[in-house]
């Protein structure tokens, strides 16, 4: 990050102008709103409206959506996967988006804060916020600064169990200047300041009036029926199911909404989501569709009625160690966080495993061009995917490091004082994760290893319930494949995924209903301290190599196996929806961010 260092010097000592700046950082792949930080600047942005403006609301009829991971929630701040918050997002709104370039972009507010306008401090150590004039929420009530206000007291209200908390964890005071404007004080100042208040998974905003003004009401009921700022109002939701929406009579544009009414429909699996699209013609958008390339170049070619867009990613399809014994109850749960797994708790498997994982293989059957082997949990945008680490498919090495470890054979399978070398290898139902599991099974057995199969249907694997016990939160088995991917372009609120914090605090646990996000139950004092440090980091160049030091420790401690750079944003999409302004991009832009402005592509008549 030398030559980011370099520009930040420049522009700071005043031997180089803003432009100039944020043009040259570009230019070496700096992330857009890293470098608006630096110069506590944004340019402006806005999102795409191809055809939109001039369409009247609700003229262009039905849009049918299919999320195969059904939702069981609408309510952004209580969700814990992408199902959630994608249901969530045609009606909760942030105060800004995230481009797909990781840029800011004004939404519920006037402006992006900036030192330039006088609404930020050059430190970051405060902001002003103006809301839109006229801003109401759907059912007619006045949106107010004290909305701001209080969407941060209810989501750091221990109480509710946020997953946003974290975001919002840094502010130490939201003040109401008058009914539009707030002033927010932070308690330290960091690179990150606009977090709290960005993009679809934690900068949303709740209405006070929705819970008495009470910060401490949970309200369970908002969590199917909220109310937003969006452009769709929920009109049914059944859970693990289906939504209906109708277009938000209040929605601030009056032109929009396009479509009088979205359809969401829940599970199954990718591959019937894309036949939907594409060949069915039940559905117009099917999301993440996680199947082979050639599969879905048949069905786009079978069909002729849709096509499969991608959009980059920054997620990473990986391997997660269960840190904690499965096997074992304590208090009436598995994976106490103070066990220790029988088998991971041994560095010299997991090193051994890694270099198992035939993960060029995996790519070049299972994946599309441009979604590349990895070795890093923080990958795709060259400003925090790290160039000090490596991959290696070695199974002669593998087999040595078990070798010297003491894991001898026993017949096809390895064994160390009693205990086999085997585990199970759990993950949602997906032909693509099916197929990856395979080849993972098949490989370690080579190297006398034994890896049992399974897997779940997605609406359960995904589901947060405190319940259900086969979801990746309570991590009931030994290991776990899926995605995962940064919620902001600077995810320093996401590395949390690995802090224990102290007494492992942020490990999901019956003593906190599974609802942490720390969910390999990984403990690591030097992981930690670092982390607590990143979080008070105010200089960019520093928080970026912090970031990465933090990766560094995960893949030096082998605590996940990356396996593939993704993009969780490849859809299907019927050729009669406008794809310019589905605007997709990194994992921290979620595929709703602009549903106001999709409409129909000229030509096709309504549902």
């Amino acid at each position: 990050m030398s030559q980011f260092r370099t520009l930040v010097e420049s522009f700071r000592t005043g031997r180089m102008d803003r432009r100039t700046f944020l043009a040259a950082a570009a230019a070496i792949g700096a992330v857009p709103a890293i470098a608006q930080a630096v110069a506590a600047q944004t340019e402006e942005s806005s999102r795409p409206a191809f055809g939109a403006e001039d369409k009247e609301r609700g003229q262009d009829g039905r849009l049918r959506v299919i999320i195969w991971q059904a939702p069981t929630g609408a309510a952004s701040h209580s969700a814990l996967s992408d199902k959630d918050y994608l249901a969530a997002a045609p009606v909760i709104e942030p105060l800004m988006h995230y481009g797909a370039d990781g840029s800011l972009i004004a939404n519920l507010i006037e402006a992006v804060p900036s030192v330039e306008s006088g609404t930020l401090a050059e430190d970051a150590s405060w902001c002003d916020l103006t809301l839109l004039e006229g801003l109401l929420w759907s059912d007619g009530e006045p949106v107010t600064s004290n909305d701001i206000t209080f969407t941060w007291q209810w989501v750091t209200t221990a109480s509710n169990a946020a997953t946003s908390a974290s975001a919002w964890a840094n502010i130490e005071s939201i003040e109401a200047v008058d009914d539009r404007t707030v002033h927010v004080t932070f308690a330290n100042p960091v690179v990150t300041w606009f977090e709290p208040f960005a993009g679809s998974y934690d900068g949303n905003l709740y209405p006070a009036h929705a819970f008495d003004n009470d910060p401490t009401n949970k309200n369970d009921a908002f969590v199917t029926a909220p109310l937003g700022t969006g452009p769709f109002v929920i009109e049914s939701f059944v859970a693990g199911d289906s939504a209906t929406y109708v277009a938000n009579p209040n929605y601030r544009e009056p032109n929009k909404p396009a479509f009088a009414r979205l359809e969401l429909k829940g599970g199954g699996d990718a591959a019937a989501a894309a036949r939907s699209v594409l060949q069915t013609e039940d559905m117009d958008y099917a999301w993440n569709v996680q199947v082979e390339p050639a599969v879905l170049q048949q069905m786009v070619a079978d069909g002729s009625v849709g096509n499969v867009y991608a959009a980059g990613g920054t997620t990473v399809e990986g391997v997660n160690f269960n840190f904690s014994d499965p096997h074992t109850e304590v208090d009436g749960q598995r994976s106490q966080k103070d066990t220790s797994h029988p088998i991971f708790s041994d560095p010299a498997v997991r090193q051994a495993l890694s270099m198992a994982v035939p993960r060029q293989l995996i790519a070049d059957e299972l994946y599309a061009p441009g979604e590349e082997p990895t070795s890093n949990v923080l990958a795709g945008l060259a400003s925090f995917d790290s160039p000090n680490t490596s991959w290696i498919y070695d199974l002669d090495a593998a087999a040595a490091t078990l070798d010297t470890a003491g894991w001898t054979w026993d017949g096809e399978v390895r064994q160390k004082d009693g205990v086999a070398l085997e585990f199970t290898l759990m993950s949602s139902v997906s032909s693509v994760r099916q197929k990856t599991q395979a080849i993972i099974q098949d490989s370690m057995k080579q190297i006398g290893v034994r890896v049992n199969i399974d897997s779940v249907d997605a609406g359960i694997f995904f589901d947060s319930s405190a319940g259900n016990d086969q979801n990746f939160y309570h991590m009931y088995w030994d290991a776990d494949l899926w995605t995962n991917g940064p919620y902001s372009p600077i995810p320093v609120t996401w590395m949390n995924r690995w802090y224990a914090g102290p007494d492992g605090e942020n490990i999901a646990q019956k003593e906190n209903e599974w609802q942490r996000d720390n969910t390999q139950r990984y403990r690591n004092p030097e992981y930690d301290a670092a982390y607590e440090a990143l979080l008070l980091e105010t200089d960019a160049d520093a928080a970026l190599e912090g970031l990465i030091a933090l990766n560094d420790i995960l893949i030096g401690d082998v605590v996940q196996i990356p396996i593939v750079n993704r993009s969780v944003g490849t859809y299907a999409l019927a050729n009669r929806i406008r794809n310019e302004n589905l605007a997709n991009g990194p994992s921290f832009v979620l595929p709703f961010w602009n549903i106001a402005n999709w409409n129909l592509n000229d030509g096709f008549d309504p549902l």
